[in-house]
């Protein structure tokens, strides 16, 4: 039994050692404990900030990091890359961003890993951003559920038809989230041309033309000696090896975006770069989300003088030059609507501000796709632009790119995702792939 002056001492002891911790609890950052800033917006405690890895930091990863750093709910912890002048511009971004940023908390030293599946080994990686071309993002999307990680991936979501599907597959035996990045959907122009069509407002759908640039051509260009920190193998990864050649992987004294998606080994030309953008908001509109055409067309100089998908119901899209670039012409029976990015005008004119009424038609509405991605990490359900939604809108590019590389009508089945009867054309669904690199398609 203590007496008195033990009772005494421990007494104090405690009293002190309380009076500390009170103290070093009154000096952590308010940002640790959660809460509202000053305007309103949620501070965020670390155990509910989203930890990411990105895998490619080039030109598009830019614009990436920040919008995810701008949330102000997701930190970048380690990135991967292949090409080192591009990873050391990356992390100098970032921390610029948290020095501007101070809520954010303090800039910590950010790991970069040459091969990517050293990131996914990583347990405090929560989820990884796909920013590398599009020869990669399957290998590296059925990797990353694999291992566990939720995905944001960059449209175009996959090279081949078959690829996209094991996006799909992987996502869904790994239970993972998955956002393509066609952060159109995520903007309010695009948003009300969907529900505008959805709800009849120019009547039925006679004719859709959709002017995005030209299908990709086989790879062509003349090698160059590779960069020093540029490791070529890899950026190469699951594609049969070809010559480097600067208009894939740009330096970084040339800020620009990289020709690699010009070639149909890498890319599917602009039929897949910014059609991934425009006929993904086509498949929004017509509520084919799940579905697509049943045929596409090549151009045959006569009846058909551009490219011509036919859906199901009869309503046709051309693949065609009109007045406004990268942009959607929908003619109806009862009206017309032209979106183009910042851009919506509507016959009748009214049409483009028409406030759609609560017991009408509305779509997924989001108003920041990287916070929906997020958000959607947090409640374990699809976001705007889940898996299969980038795949069937990739599926709508892939199989148009195969019909101008086999100038010929190719019938569709959207449902069991080949073509009719068509040896030649099924072949072109997949591809070849290395042996480290490749995945089962």
């Amino acid at each position: 039994m203590k007496n008195d002056n033990e009772t005494a001492t421990s007494r104090r002891l405690f009293l002190e050692n309380s009076a500390k911790a009170v103290a070093g609890f009154m000096i952590v950052p308010r940002f640790v404990l959660g809460g509202k800033r000053p305007d309103g917006t949620k501070y965020l405690a670390p155990s509910d900030v989203i930890s990411l890895g990105f895998i490619g930091t080039g030109k598009q990863a830019k614009g990436l990091g920040t919008s995810f750093l701008s949330t102000n709910e997701a930190r970048i912890v380690a990135i991967s890359e292949v090409y080192k002048a591009k990873a050391e511009a990356f992390l100098d971004r970032v921390k610029t961003h948290y020095e501007k940023n101070t809520q954010l908390g303090t800039y910590s030293d950010i790991p970069v890993y040459n091969d990517f599946r050293q990131l996914l080994a990583r347990k405090d990686v929560d989820a990884v951003v796909i920013a590398a071309p599009d020869h990669w993002h399957a290998a590296m999307a059925v990797r990353a559920a694999q291992a566990g990680k939720d995905i944001y991936c960059e449209k175009l979501l996959s090279l081949t038809v078959k690829e996209g599907r094991a996006m799909v597959d992987a996502t869904r035996k790994h239970n993972r989230v998955f956002q393509t990045g066609s952060m159109q959907r995520s903007w309010p122009e695009f948003r009300q041309t969907a529900e505008l069509v959805r709800n009849g407002y120019i009547g039925q759908i006679k004719q859709i033309k959709v002017n995005v640039g030209p299908p990709p051509v086989a790879y062509n260009l003349p090698a160059e000696i590779v960069p020093e920190g540029l490791d070529w193998d890899k950026w190469l990864g699951p594609n049969v090896p070809v010559v480097f050649n600067s208009e894939l992987a740009p330096p970084l004294s040339k800020d620009v975006f990289p020709n690699w998606r010009n070639y149909r080994e890498f890319g599917g030309g602009m039929v897949t770069d910014w059609g991934a953008h425009m006929f993904d908001i086509v498949q929004w509109a017509l509520d084919m989300d799940a579905s697509g055409p049943v045929d596409v067309i090549a151009p045959d100089g006569k009846e058909h003088p551009f490219l011509t998908y036919r859906y199901d119901n009869g309503i046709t899209m051309t693949h065609e030059k009109w007045d406004w670039n990268n942009a959607i012409q929908f003619i109806g029976t009862e009206g017309e609507i032209r979106v183009q990015r910042r851009k919506l005008e509507t016959t009748p004119a009214s049409l483009a501000t028409k406030v759609i009424g609560e017991t009408e038609k509305h779509v997924y509405k989001s108003d920041n796709h990287y916070k929906d991605f997020l958000d959607a990490m947090r409640t374990r359900n699809k976001p705007i632009c889940d898996v299969e939604v980038g795949h069937r809108t990739a599926s709508v590019c892939n199989i148009g790119n195969i019909a101008y590389q086999l100038k010929r009508p190719l019938q569709w089945n959207p449902k069991k995702e080949q073509f009719k009867n068509d040896p030649e054309a099924n072949a072109l669904l997949g591809r070849s792939m290395t042996n480290e690199w490749g995945i089962k398609i």
